[in-house]
Order: C-alpha cells, then sequence, then structure tokens
C-alpha cells in the first residue's frame, strides 16, 4: 500500500508541475490570440448572459446557463488554491493567479463555444452536449469521447464531489462540533433533490446561489 501511494505521489508531482502549467498556460495564451483576445469583450458577455431572449433555444435561460457554468468553476477549490499557492510562493503567487485567470477566459470561452456547437438534441426535445460530443462529433473520435465520459464519471466521486463535501463536514465539525455523518446526509439529500430535477433545476438553484457563492468567494479570498 505505501508503494502505491509513492506511486500516485510521483506520478501527481510530474503531471501537476511544469508539463501542466506550460499545457495549460501555454492554451490558454494559444487560444486568447487565436481568438483575438476575447477578454476584451467580456462586458457584452455578461449582457448577453442576463438578457432575456423568447426565441432562444435550449433548456435554460443564458444566465441559468452562465450560473450553471460558474458553479463548477466557483468552489472550496479556488480558495484552498490561493491559500496553498500563497503559502508556498509567497504573496507574489497572487499575480499569477490573476495572470491565469485573466487568460483562461479564452479557454473557458472554447470551451462553451464547442459545446454549444455541437450539442444535440433528443427525440424529447431535451439539448444535450459536453465535450464529449465535441470529441466525437468535431474530431469524430468517438473512442476518446467514451473515454473522456468514463473518466469524468470515475472523477466525479472524487474531485467533484468528495473534496468539497469533507471541507464541508471539517468546518461544521471544528466549529459546531456536529458529526461528520449528519453533514453528510444533510449535503447528500440537498444535492439528490436538485439532481432529480433535471438540468432546469440544477439551473435555477444555481441562479439563485451563484451571486452569493461570488461575492463570499471574493471576501474570503482577500482575507489571505
Amino acid at each position: 500500500m505505501e508503494g502505491l501511494n509513492e506511486f500516485f505521489t510521483e506520478l501527481s508531482g510530474l503531471l501537476w508541475g511544469w508539463p501542466m502549467i506550460i499545457l495549460l498556460l501555454g492554451t490558454h495564451i494559444y487560444l486568447t490570440i487565436i481568438l483575438r483576445f476575447p477578454q476584451l469583450r467580456i462586458f457584452t458577455a455578461i449582457r448577453l448572459s442576463i438578457k432575456r431572449d423568447p426565441g432562444a433555444t435550449g433548456d435554460v435561460s443564458q444566465f441559468g446557463s452562465l450560473a450553471t457554468a460558474l458553479a463548477a468553476t466557483i468552489g472550496t477549490g479556488n480558495i484552498i488554491g490561493v491559500a496553498t499557492a500563497i503559502a508556498l510562493g509567497g504573496p507574489g503567487a497572487v499575480l499569477w493567479c490573476w495572470l491565469t485567470g485573466v487568460f483562461g477566459i479564452a479557454t473557458k470561452y472554447a470551451e462553451g463555444l464547442l459545446a454549444i456547437k455541437y450539442r444535440v438534441q433528443t427525440k424529447s426535445g431535451k439539448m444535450i452536449g459536453g465535450p464529449m460530443y465535441a470529441l466525437e462529433r468535431g474530431l469524430g473520435w468517438k473512442w476518446l469521447a467514451i473515454l473522456f465520459a468514463i473518466f469524468t464519471a470515475c472523477a466525479s466521486f472524487g474531485i467533484g464531489n468528495t473534496v468539497q463535501a469533507n471541507a464541508i463536514a471539517t468546518l461544521a465539525n471544528e466549529t459546531y462540533e456536529i458529526s461528520p455523518y449528519l453533514t453528510g446526509g444533510f449535503v447528500c439529500l440537498l444535492t439528490g433533490a436538485v439532481v432529480i430535477g433535471g438540468v432546469k433545476s440544477i439551473a435555477r438553484v444555481c441562479g439563485m446561489l451563484v451571486p452569493f457563492m461570488h461575492s463570499s468567494m471574493s471576501s474570503a479570498a482577500s482575507t489571505f
């Protein structure tokens, strides 16, 4: 077991070292140049996101789609990541976080554009899409789309749920001495109630919570 742990530790250090930094930041900069600096049109994007368009197709509104996308981006990982970056690299690390975030707007824009371009409509009239559809219909790599879907489903149990639920349970236990089992069960029930309602329910809840999440994130991150 110890050998397996060392293997994954070394693998993690390799993947999340310079290769990942070069790949991520290089992609951000490349897309920024190719797309002619979409960051300059951020206010236009925000205006279109909150605009009501009765003739638009899709299961959710523009704002609901934006809120859902932000909900998957804003979270405990941002606060923990900023705190870890400052602890390891000093206050100057915040500058690099900002620069990466600004250039990352181009990557996020490209991701959203591909999701819309290659989405499909089911027989029941619902829209479905995502990177797996872009891989299959855009590049013609169905095998890679299947692998992406499998790996994403496996990862969702760890980075998608466990880390966040553990952070909430730990905070509630250390601050209010609430049992992690109670917190975990409560979070599970709330999550299930939202997810069972489908994408419309998810978008509706995200639309109510994301503005408060953003303000809380900003104030919490500023304390570091």
